[in-house]
């Protein structure tokens, strides 16, 4: 990797704040708010308050779990937990509120036209429930492009948003369809029982099925994330939300050929031979995509080990999960808990200078104003990486007093005579040593890190 170099930002450059976006994001949280009064009006009113409450009760059962799997997938460089949020009560209550009124009225509308209402599923709701679940994770994206740092994220911040679609979705098929249908024939014991087989097709079957179809949409918002290019900006999020929209069509397909057919076989072929595929693939897919963000920081940053901002070990201890894991037991080891939680915000930090790297490498910032903010960001993550290095760098009693001053180590041998060392092949990971001072830094309108 080329070093990043220092370049001047022509002119005057005019810093825009972060207060709108942060009012408008306040003004989404109010609407969104008001959609959830509105959701369970219409919940309770279609139900009954006893049946949402029991639906309710069932269908957050597999929250906690599909929430969970999308944050492994953020470990690296968690998101801001009020952005998950909001992307989870968009898909909840906005999406919901949003599908339930245009699929009801495509019901009426396929009824006067005579047609069956079950064409609703194929044509109708894949539509307008994959824009709607999209729309949410969309406006982050365009509010706060830089904590929406790839596919990953894209993932992160689509699935939940799906996970909240489908449990306010459940609500309504497990305590309406399930519980209330089942007790309103023949009791509430019937009821419990139709509620138990309806959330084991519902959630152990096809849990997956909302967070796989809307991950589509989210693999084009990362590409489109992390591209430079305003046409792929453009179509790759409307290729992937086409993407979901088909999946989901499909899947709403194969039940409405089986019941018109009589043919239940159908279901079990197009679970086995389209939607297991689909899921493995995806599985599979956002795997490695977490791994490369992790490898991203091993391309990104060797430029910052050149200029003695950083150090060969510390960037070696970035490249994977197992290695964050060791670094966190070694600096726990020489400086206690405090020395584990400053290991962890030093590795949150580095890796959301990689991504800044990264996107300045890419050309995702352009205008004098972005490069001027980028630079900002630089400096304040370096001096947040510098600051938390303190906590633990140079307490291991194993490791000899030693300098990194951009090209190699100054190390002081039991002698007492400090003697140079070029910098191994394959870094001692996880042990960083003390850094020499670099070249201060004098801000904007230079760009990138100064070197020696």
């Amino acid at each position: 990797m080329t070093a990043p170099m220092i370049t001047p930002v022509a002119g005057p450059v005019k810093r825009g704040g972060r207060g709108w976006r942060v009012g408008v994001l306040f003004g989404v949280i109010g609407f969104i708010a008001l959609c959830a009064i509105a959701m369970s009006i219409v919940l309770g009113w279609n139900i009954g308050v006893q049946a949402t409450v029991i639906g309710l009760a069932a269908a957050i059962l597999p929250v906690p779990v599909l929430v969970a799997c999308f944050l492994w997938l953020d470990r690296y460089e968690p998101e801001p937990a009020l952005l998950l949020a909001v992307a989870f009560a968009w898909g909840a209550f906005v999406a919901t509120l949003a599908s339930y009124g245009v699929n009801t009225g495509a019901v009426h509308l396929f009824a006067a036209l005579d047609l069956p209402d079950s064409l609703v599923a194929v044509l109708v709701a894949p539509f307008i429930e994959e824009t709607m679940k999209a729309l949410g994770p969309l406006l982050i994206l365009v509010l706060f492009r830089r904590e929406f740092s790839g596919i990953t994220d894209g993932i992160v911040y689509c699935g939940l948003s799906a996970v909240g679609f489908a449990m306010v979705e459940n609500i309504l098929y497990l305590g309406g369809h399930g519980y209330a249908a089942g007790a309103e024939q023949y009791g509430p014991a019937s009821g419990a029982q139709l509620l138990i087989l309806t959330f084991i097709v519902r959630i152990f079957l096809s849990g997956f099925a909302h967070p796989l179809f809307t991950a589509m949409t989210g693999i084009g918002l990362g590409i489109a994330a992390r591209s430079a290019d305003r046409w792929v900006r453009i179509c790759a999020p409307l290729a992937g939300l086409l993407v979901a929209m088909m999946l989901h069509g499909t899947w709403n397909l194969v039940p409405t050929l089986a019941q018109a057919t009589g043919e239940g076989l159908i279901l079990l072929y197009g679970y086995i031979a389209v939607m297991v595929p689909v899921f493995f693939a995806v599985v599979g897919l956002t795997i490695w995509l977490r791994g490369w963000e992790g490898r991203l920081t091993e391309r990104a940053l060797p430029g910052y080990v050149r200029a003695g901002w950083l150090s060969p070990p510390e960037v070696a201890a970035l490249g994977s999960l197992a290695r964050r894991h060791s670094a966190r037991q070694w600096a726990r080891r020489v400086a206690g808990p405090p020395g584990l939680k400053a290991m962890r915000e030093f590795q949150f930090a580095a890796t959301r200078l990689a991504l800044l790297r990264d996107g300045l490498d890419r050309g995702l910032d352009s205008r004098p104003a972005d490069l001027a903010r980028a630079a900002e960001d630089e400096q304040r993550l370096l001096a947040e990486i510098s600051a938390h290095r303190q906590a633990f760098v140079g307490r291991d009693p194993q490791v000899p007093p030693a300098i990194w001053d951009g090209a190699g180590y100054q190390v002081m041998f039991p002698d007492g005579v400090q003697r140079p060392l070029p910098a191994p092949e394959d870094p001692v990971v996880p042990i960083p040593v003390v850094l020499a001072p670099p070249v201060p830094y004098y801000g904007p309108p230079y760009w990138g890190p100064t070197y020696r």
